[in-house]
């Protein structure tokens, strides 16, 4: 094992010991003991069947999202838009689920396969803008966000909206995916997400287009010298991107909510980029990072009730876990230091 492999090793443990203690000052300064937190977190997380398919409940889209936003980074198509697109697939599920008079598993592919394609042409806007004339989609992708929330405001307050209540909302969707746990609220989708980012994987890994995708964003110069058409990567990157956020959308939609409204997503698109970091933009790595991030949400909420630290907490830890990561080949030199024969 050389050098290299061996620091990210350790810097691993090294930050999780750095972010426990911080975690543990945090909790001290707002006056209760680190482990009665400890202990209301691990029962949040642990405590029943419900609590641990919670956590499963929340990885889903924070899975979904950034093995998209995993595969933009690849081509350094830089996504911030998951949240706006996760939008689309959900108003697309809204749509099949009200409108469209099909069987119930013929239905939920339709909707799958719409809010896979509209979640990826939204993804396209910014993607076109930046391939054909340079333009940031940092900022593009942001503004899109709020966009798709415009739209869904206006469809859930018109065309959409329940006429029997008096809040923005759409009708009850009948349909349903099957659930894995009864008496919980975990649903096929999770399963769907696991077998999809192996598919990505092995595609990124395995396959020419895959090749070119990584290629680009590796080093731009070599790939047009290689023949290889960055225009076309950036594009494809975003739409499968996008796509994947769409998917999101469509589960919360299917899965779980089964009207739309805004605020179906607890900022599951912004966090994924913090998943998706933490995953090194490799889809497989995003199983391990999405469980960890629902944990901390779920576990959190449950130190709230338990040990009354405020749920906010999560944030700073995810941040201070981000700056770590990110950073630690210069905050832990020694770690990478190449051995001497």
């Amino acid at each position: 094992m050389n050098s290299k492999k061996k620091g990210k090793i350790f810097s691993i443990f090294l930050i999780a010991i750095i972010t426990f203690v911080i975690a543990c000052i945090l909790i001290l300064l707002v006056g209760t003991s680190p482990i009665k937190a400890l202990e209301g977190f691990i029962k949040g997380i642990l405590g029943s069947s419900y609590n641990i398919s919670e956590v499963l409940v929340k990885m889903c889209p924070l899975l979904l999202c950034s093995i998209g936003i995993s595969v933009a980074f690849q081509t350094n198509f830089i996504n911030i838009g998951a949240e706006g697109q996760l939008y689309i697939g959900a108003i697309v599920a809204t749509i099949v689920g009200i409108y469209f008079n099909l069987p119930t598993p013929i239905l939920l592919i339709v909707a799958l396969v719409l809010g896979f394609l509209f979640g990826g042409i939204y993804s396209l806007i910014p993607g076109i803008l930046k391939s054909k004339f340079g333009v940031s989609e940092v900022i593009n992708t942001i503004m899109l966000n709020y966009i798709a929330l415009g739209i869904t405001g206006i469809l859930v307050k018109t065309i959409l909206m329940d006429k029997s209540g008096y809040f923005p909302m759409s009708s009850e969707i009948e349909a349903s995916f099957p659930l894995i746990i009864s008496r919980t609220r975990l649903h096929l989708g999770i399963i769907i997400a696991i077998i999809l980012v192996f598919i990505v994987q092995f595609w990124l890994d395995k396959t020419q287009s895959g090749f070119h995708v990584r290629a680009i964003g590796q080093n731009v110069r070599a790939s047009i010298c290689a023949g290889i058409n960055i225009k076309k990567g950036i594009l494809l990157s975003a739409m499968i991107s996008g796509g994947f956020a769409g998917l999101a959308g469509v589960f919360e939609i299917l899965g779980l909510q089964h009207r739309l409204m805004v605020g179906i997503s607890s900022d599951f698109g912004y966090t994924a980029i913090i998943v998706a970091l933490l995953a090194n933009n490799k889809p497989r790595n995003c199983i391990i990072s999405s469980l960890g991030i629902a944990a901390l949400q779920v576990g959190s909420l449950s130190m709230q009730r338990y040990a009354k630290v405020p749920s906010s907490i999560a944030l700073l830890i995810m941040g201070i876990i981000v700056l770590l990561h990110l950073g630690n080949e210069a905050l832990f030199p020694f770690l990478y230091k190449e051995e001497t024969k």
